[in-house]
């Protein structure tokens, strides 16, 4: 188990997770434009690291990898929110996909396909296939963001320093809905997300484990948030 006393120095514990710090950057990249710096979100990952020794507590029963790993991603996504780079047009494109999705879904009772999300956006299933491409490329999407982040949010339940009654039990709803909506994904999607999240694969990688291309690995993947968020509306 973790002690701070375990490390002689800020040093040395720095060299210890470095390549833990790193190995997150990288993944997350994966998702971000290539305006983006590798070495700026190091550098943010860096300070999740140094906050995680400051605040971890043995006696919660998490390793300090595993605690270490969630603020790591937590300052690298607010470092890339910051930025503010990504345009309103492509915010407002995906709140229309997920509000197709939702409609579709609620006239069918079933999964919405592509085709059908298209018509119901009234665009071709190519221009469809771009919104999604455009979302992906544009913004950073994890599981914590399906409810809008701050410190007493679902999403982030975990790394809170004493959380109450009321708010364990609402985050452990929160984490049994989000894993009744991922279950119900179509199996593609739920696919993708599996082998991006669970397995840390890449996009290429993924693509070649679905022959497909790293374009349409994407696109998937932006499908799978956008449901996601329309069937945990009632979360945000």
């Amino acid at each position: 188990m973790y002690n701070q006393l375990d490390f002689k120095s800020g040093q040395e514990l720095v060299e210890q997770y470095a390549p833990l710090v790193k190995r997150i950057a990288r993944h997350l990249m994966a998702r971000l434009p290539s305006s983006v710096v590798l070495d700026d979100l190091i550098q943010a990952g860096m300070v999740g690291l140094l906050e995680a020794t400051a605040k971890y507590d043995p006696g919660k029963g998490a390793s300090f990898e595993t605690y270490a790993g969630i603020r790591i991603r937590g300052a690298i996504i607010d470092e890339v929110r910051r930025g503010d780079w990504t345009p309103r047009s492509v915010h407002r494109n995906g709140r229309r996909v997920s509000e197709a999705i939702m409609r579709v879904e609620a006239r069918t009772g079933r999964d919405a396909g592509d085709a059908e999300v298209a018509a119901e956006l009234g665009i071709s299933i190519d221009a469809y296939h771009a919104l999604l491409q455009d979302s992906a490329e544009s913004r950073l999407f994890s599981f914590d963001e399906l409810s809008e982040s701050d410190e007493d949010s679902p999403g982030e339940q975990f790394v809170a320093d004493d959380p109450g009654p009321a708010q364990a039990f609402q985050g452990g709803a929160f984490q049994g809905a989000l894993a009744k909506a991922i279950e119900g994904l179509p199996e593609r999607e739920k696919l993708v997300l599996a082998l991006y999240y669970d397995e840390e694969l890449n996009l290429k990688e993924i693509g070649q484990v679905l022959g497909v291309t790293e374009s349409r690995v994407s696109q998937i993947h932006s499908q799978a948030a956008a449901r996601l968020r329309s069937r945990l509306r009632d979360w945000q």
